[in-house]
């Protein structure tokens, strides 16, 4: 009997046993493959936050115009007779450049001269006889009144004569001509352009609310496409008195030297205008921030630690930040992060609070103060 009990009871306990083994080994079972299948890292590009100078800046768009430059013509037609310049020469102020033909005129200017010249010495000739009473008071002033006008038709068709000559107005750098020897040129058709290259203005807009920083003989910078690696130095000029209703800004213009003539009117130029103080911020790229209706937003990297295997555990977290005046690929952050921190740049639309990370920057977003386009 005591051994029947004995070998029941050694029954129940190998069933139980089982039982709650086989449990155990369910649960480890369930754990190791819960862990398996666990999110995988995600490769994000990071930097690590950094102060920097900034100078606050004003920054335009605008072209460039010729201190002095003109289309030249004449006032009158006519055939070239000759012509005095090459295109591209360099010319002074009251230097001919093209005359027309003047024949005819000249031959009438001479008859209006020798008409003076018998006047003037009639009058002289009656001043001595009115003198001794030989003229009347009235052929004297009859005298006068022909010379004066004999004289007036003369300085007439002088002024003729010389519309028949085209100087330059100022100096400065001539054009390609576009007109030939014994061509007929009609009044007021372009002979040539002429520009006065140094030195040589830059117009340009800014906002109204930004006049407060602005002043006469400040400096500024100005870049063109042509020379992306070159700053062209300048002063402000001329502030407008007057701000455009239309759009609310207000015309400025400065003037830079040009003595290499590297600088051509029409030019397209990026202009930037040093305002207020130097200032410190914490600086990222621009990609590292991400801007929501709800604010702007950046994800941290944590490291948790150590693993079984001893790697960090880097993971993602998401914070708001106030994103402040950007230059170039940069972006000044007023707050939310703080120096030394490392910012997720790139791979951002993949992450959420608490997503492991993998670190690759092999290829980093650019974070260049003054970015230039690059021929791939």
């Amino acid at each position: 009997m005591i051994k029947r009990m004995i070998l029941m009871l050694i029954a129940v306990g190998v069933v139980f046993g089982g039982v709650f083994g086989f449990q155990a080994f369910k649960g480890a079972m369930i754990k190791k493959f819960m862990s398996a299948t666990a999110a995988p890292p995600q490769t994000v590009a990071t930097t690590m936050a950094a102060m920097e100078e900034w100078q606050p800046t004003i920054e335009a768009v605008g072209s460039l115009r010729a201190v002095n430059g003109a289309d030249l013509s004449f006032e009158v037609s006519g055939i070239i007779k000759e012509l005095r310049f090459n295109s591209g020469d360099d010319v002074a102020v009251g230097d001919v450049l093209v005359t027309l033909r003047a024949d005819d005129d000249m031959s009438k200017l001479a008859a209006l001269q020798a008409t003076a010249a018998l006047n003037e010495v009639n009058y002289v000739r009656d001043q001595q006889q009115f003198k001794i009473k030989a003229v009347s008071q009235a052929t004297l002033d009859a005298d006068a009144a022909n010379l004066k006008n004999a004289r007036a038709q003369v300085a007439e068709q002088q002024a003729v004569v010389e519309k028949k000559t085209l100087r330059a107005p100022f100096a400065g750098h001539l054009a390609v001509r576009a007109a030939d020897l014994d061509q007929y040129i009609g009044a007021g058709t372009s002979v040539v352009t002429l520009q006065a290259l140094d030195p040589i203005y830059v117009d340009f807009f800014v906002p109204q609310q930004t006049l407060n920083q602005i002043r006469l003989q400040q400096t500024l910078t100005i870049k063109v496409d042509t020379y992306p690696n070159q700053d062209f130095i300048g002063t402000i000029t001329a502030i407008n008195p007057k701000v455009d209703p239309a759009t609310r800004n207000v015309q400025i213009r400065a003037t830079l030297k040009n003595p290499d003539r590297l600088l051509l009117p029409g030019m397209f130029a990026t202009i930037n205008i040093a305002a207020g103080e130097k200032q410190r911020y914490v600086t990222l790229p621009q990609t590292a921030v991400t801007y929501n209706p709800y604010g702007e937003t950046i994800y941290l990297v944590d490291d948790k630690g150590p693993d079984a295997n001893g790697q960090p555990q880097l993971v993602a977290r998401q914070t708001f930040v106030v994103a402040g005046p950007t230059r170039g690929d940069q972006v000044a952050i007023l707050s939310g992060v703080t120096e030394g921190q490392t910012i997720v740049t790139a791979g951002q639309v993949k992450l959420h609070n608490g997503t492991p990370l993998a670190i690759d920057n092999a290829i980093r977003p650019t974070a260049d103060a003054n970015p230039l386009p690059v021929d791939q």
